[in-house]
């Protein structure tokens, strides 16, 4: 498994798991602790961050496949992402959590698109299904074990735990990321030097 593959994969264990805490709680903290709270703002919310990423990740998708450097992007799609559970501890109005549901879907339409890219031209020859399959069990077993863990500490702590807790996974999930940028810059060195080294044999 080479190394971007192994980065993406980590990475999105980390902010996906992350979000799996929040997802169970959200309903219920906007109804029981926010100004204009009810099951149906709720709904909404959810609804709003669906409709915000589906808009911006089918344009930019466009873009991303021409762009030569689509990992400042992958990292700057999670960490707007990263920045959403911040926004839920001092949110006091359901209108708060709609600007963070908006930030969040611009966040996944940036990233959602990158992060496939990135991930489908990296993919090990005859090894497609076994990575594919390991990156679904990593996900899905963390989204299961959080889903509790995430309940748990809403009940026992408080949501504002929670939130600061996701929010720092997510953000280790960016940092992680930014391993694909060093990887970048070492291979373009390495490219260059090259280079360097025709000219000179070629004079």
């Amino acid at each position: 498994m080479n190394r971007t593959i192994k980065l993406l994969m980590i990475s999105d264990v980390f902010v996906v798991t992350g979000f799996g805490l929040i997802d169970p709680i959200l309903a219920i903290f906007i109804k029981e602790n926010l100004i204009g709270g009810t099951v149906f703002t709720a709904s909404l919310a959810s609804t709003i961050f669906l409709l915000v990423k589906s808009m911006v990740q089918l344009p930019f998708s466009k873009y991303i496949d021409k762009e030569s450097d689509k990992t400042k992007w992958v990292i700057l799609g999670s960490i707007f992402i990263s920045i959403v559970p911040f926004i839920y501890i001092y949110s006091s109005h359901i209108k708060m959590i709609y600007l963070a549901q908006i930030l969040y879907g611009i966040g996944a339409g940036l990233s959602f698109p990158t992060w496939l890219g990135l991930w489908s031209t990296n993919l090990d020859k005859k090894n497609e299904s076994f990575e594919w399959s390991l990156y679904s069990t990593l996900v899905s077993l963390g989204v299961a074990v959080a889903a509790a863990i995430g309940g748990a500490i809403a009940q026992f702590i408080g949501f504002t735990y929670t939130f600061m807790f996701v929010g720092l996974m997510s953000f280790i999930g960016s940092f992680i990321l930014l391993g694909l940028e060093k990887g970048n810059k070492k291979r373009n060195g390495i490219t260059t030097l090259h280079y360097h080294r025709k000219r000179k044999m070629a004079h």
